[in-house]
């Protein structure tokens, strides 16, 4: 497969659906020095703010994860086609800690175009994304009581906006 680069203002997706059916790959760290991890996530947005087009992403802080978005200026958002669901789910299911679940996986990590953080060969879009705000959830803020049944042990998610500055895909 082929990716190509397109414009941002040319991307377009079904934003209910693609993270929550479609799953994405969230990939944080440094691909040149071969230090990063990966993790699938369901959760998530896209959209416009303070005039930039954006990925928000959210990550617990009991994720390994998590120690990589904390400290990489960027991250990449990978989709797949659907034959690499089973990779995905292994990928939200294991920890980076115990072991490399990426070559379990049998994907391909490789580097993006305008970011350390790492693409994958195998990817169906790539949307590259420059950290520019981060916060963590407060639980004061739920105004849906619902909300805080996805907290039972208090791991409250960080959140990241990312500005998007590539997106590529595969060309009809």
């Amino acid at each position: 497969m082929t990716l190509t680069s397109i414009s941002i203002d040319q991307f377009t997706s079904r934003n209910f659906e693609i993270f929550d059916k479609g799953w994405f790959l969230l990939t944080a760290g440094d691909f040149s020095r071969q230090k990063f991890n990966c993790m699938t996530i369901s959760w998530g947005m896209m959209g416009t703010m303070w005039n930039k087009p954006v990925v928000q992403v959210v990550v617990r802080p009991t994720r390994y994860t998590f120690e990589f978005m904390e400290s990489s200026p960027d991250f990449t958002v990978c989709a797949f086609p659907q034959q690499y669901r089973k990779a995905l789910s292994l990928l939200g299911s294991k920890s980076g800690r115990d072991g490399d679940k990426i070559k379990q996986a049998h994907l391909t990590p490789c580097a993006a175009e305008k970011v350390a953080s790492p693409a994958f060969a195998e990817a169906s879009l790539v949307i590259e994304c420059r950290k520019i705000y981060r916060d963590a959830f407060n639980p004061r803020g739920f105004i849906d009581p619902s909300i805080e049944k996805n907290y039972s042990n208090n791991d409250y998610h960080a959140i990241y906006i990312g500005e998007v500055v590539n997106i590529q895909t595969l060309m009809p």
